[in-house]
C-alpha cells in the first residue's frame, strides 16, 4: 500500500475551496450552453451534463457533509427518499447545491487534525478508511467527472473552462507575473 497523504485542516479548507470554485466554473460554462444541451442524454456517465454536475454534488454531500460528520443515518434516510436529491431544473439545482456546499464547508470549517485521521464508513463501500481519505475520494471523484464533461464539451467542439490549481488559486486581480 502505498504512503498515506498528510493533509492538515488548513490544506483540507484549500482543497475543498478548489473543488467548489472549479465546480462553480463547470457550472457557469454548463448553464450557458444553447438550448437543451445540458440535459441532452450523451452516454456518459450520468447521461447529461447537468445530471453529471448532480452526481458531483451528492458525492460531496455524502461524503463531507453526512458520513465524516458523523450523520451517516441521516444519509441513510436521506438515501431512502431521493427525490429531494435530484433537481431538475436549474432554480432547484441552486437551491441544492446552496445547501450542498453549505454542509461541506462547515464540515472542514471546524475539522480537526484528529478528526481527519478518525475512521468512517460509507454504507455503499466495503472496508474502513479516514474522513482524509473521504476528502480525497470527493476531491479524485469530481476530477474524473469533470473530465466526462470536459469530453462531452470536446465532441461538440465546446471548450471548457481552466480548471488548473494554480489558475483556479490565482487572485483575480493581477493575474500576470
Amino acid at each position: 500500500m502505498p504512503r498515506k497523504l498528510q493533509l492538515s485542516p488548513s490544506d483540507a479548507r484549500a482543497l475543498v475551496a478548489y473543488n467548489r470554485a472549479v465546480f462553480d466554473r463547470f457550472v457557469r460554462r454548463v448553464r450557458r450552453l444553447p438550448g437543451k444541451e445540458a440535459t441532452r442524454r450523451r452516454g456518459i456517465g450520468h447521461e447529461s451534463l447537468f445530471d453529471t454536475l448532480v452526481h458531483i454534488l451528492h458525492v460531496q454531500e455524502a461524503w463531507l457533509g453526512y458520513i465524516v460528520p458523523g450523520r451517516r443515518q441521516e444519509l441513510l434516510a436521506l438515501i431512502r427518499n431521493p427525490s429531494s436529491r435530484y433537481p431538475k431544473t436549474w432554480r432547484a439545482f441552486d437551491a441544492y447545491a446552496a445547501r450542498v456546499w453549505e454542509g461541506v464547508e462547515a464540515t472542514v470549517r471546524r475539522i480537526t487534525p484528529r478528526q481527519l485521521g478518525a475512521v468512517v464508513r460509507a454504507p455503499w463501500m466495503p472496508g474502513t478508511y479516514t474522513a482524509r481519505d473521504a476528502l480525497l475520494q470527493t476531491t479524485m471523484e469530481e476530477a474524473h467527472h469533470l473530465g466526462e464533461i470536459i469530453g462531452a464539451l470536446w465532441q461538440d467542439d465546446r471548450a471548457s473552462p481552466n480548471m488548473t490549481w494554480i489558475e483556479v488559486r490565482r487572485p483575480a486581480r493581477g493575474r500576470g507575473r
